[in-house]
This record gives C-alpha cells, sequence and structure tokens, in this order.
C-alpha cells in the first residue's frame, strides 16, 4: 500500500468514526482538529494535526496554535507536545491521528494539571517546536489578575490617563475652594 492509499483509508475512517462529533473538525483532507474536552471547561485545549506528503512513514505535523489554545501557558503547551510527539514515535508507520487524539482525551488531566490560564496570548508552538527546542519546562506559578466588573473597568478608565494612573493631584484640596470657605469670617 502506497503512504497516498493510507491516507485515503484513515481519512474515511476518521470521517466515519468522528461523524456528527462537535469535538473533530477536518480542516482539509491532511489536516484535522479535535477539542479536548468541553467548550467551557478551562482545561480544554485543541489539537490540530496535519499530515506530510509521506505519512504515516513520516510524523505528523501537531500544532496548538489555535485561537481556542490563547490561555494555555507555552510551558504546558511543550509539555502537551512533548508527550504527544512521544505517541508518534510510539505509533510511527501506521495510521495514528485517531490514536493520538483518543490518547490526548484520555490523558487530558495528567497533560493539563499544571495548567495556569494566562492573560496574554501565548503564540507560535508546535511539536516542530518542542523538538528543536531543548529548554527546561519551568513550573512557575503567576499570580491571579484580580477580576473587574464592567462598571468597575469603566470607572477606573473615566478617571485614570492613558497610563492606567490617576492624574497628579487627583486627591489634593482645592486651594481657592478652601480659600473661600475657610479660615476668616467675611463681614
Amino acid at each position: 500500500m502506497t503512504a497516498n492509499e493510507d491516507q485515503e483509508m484513515e481519512l474515511e475512517a476518521l470521517r466515519s468514526i468522528y461523524e456528527g462529533d462537535d469535538c473533530f473538525k477536518e480542516l482539509s483532507s491532511v489536516s484535522f482538529q479535535y477539542r479536548v474536552g468541553d467548550l467551557d471547561d478551562t482545561k480544554s485545549f485543541l489539537l490540530e494535526v496535519s499530515w506530510p506528503e509521506n505519512y504515516p512513514e513520516t510524523a505528523p505535523h501537531i500544532s496548538l496554535d489555535a485561537f481556542f489554545n490563547n490561555k494555555i501557558s507555552l510551558e504546558t503547551k511543550r509539555y502537551i507536545l512533548s508527550k504527544m510527539s512521544e505517541q508518534v514515535e510510539a505509533n510511527l508507520g501506521t495510521a495514528m491521528v485517531y490514536t493520538l487524539f483518543e490518547w490526548a482525551k484520555e490523558n487530558q488531566e495528567t497533560l493539563m494539571e499544571n495548567h495556569q490560564p494566562v492573560t496574554s496570548a501565548v503564540t507560535l508552538i508546535s511539536n516542530s517546536d518542542v523538538m528543536n527546542n531543548s529548554t527546561s519546562v519551568s513550573k512557575k506559578k503567576k499570580e491571579k489578575k484580580e477580576q473587574l466588573t464592567k462598571a468597575q473597568k469603566r470607572k477606573l478608565i473615566g478617571r485614570t490617563d492613558n497610563k492606567g494612573e490617576l492624574p497628579r493631584g487627583w486627591n489634593w484640596v482645592d486651594v481657592v475652594k478652601l480659600s473661600r470657605t475657610g479660615g476668616k469670617e467675611e463681614d
């Protein structure tokens, strides 16, 4: 069987297995997304797998670049991709997209155990970045930022300058008003 025939068979299998599954999305005939976890779950993530020309003899490209994943820290993304790369190595030469998606579903808690939602977007991370970049994963806990309501934000913006700081003298007493009201009595 050629790589192209293998891809066609796997594509048909994926379409039949995930038919009607909201978590699965076929982006093209060689690229797929799978959401691991529920939409409202903070520990859910979107896994994207695309096939190179010689797949399954060559490892598929795995990515977490989707906008859905912008609240996942870089360390967590690297950890997920390193674990997914281990699964790819174990399944090299066989149709593995279904296996990868199911493995990610079964191991979601382990993969996201150190997840701390980030407030700024973390972009550009894929398994090629992990394989080429052997930096150590630091497990620093980030301070949780205080959440404000819309009304509180509007009130704060109305009083602050473009840097988010209160203007100089915002709490000073008006000297002119003081001189008119206090001090000595007028006749």
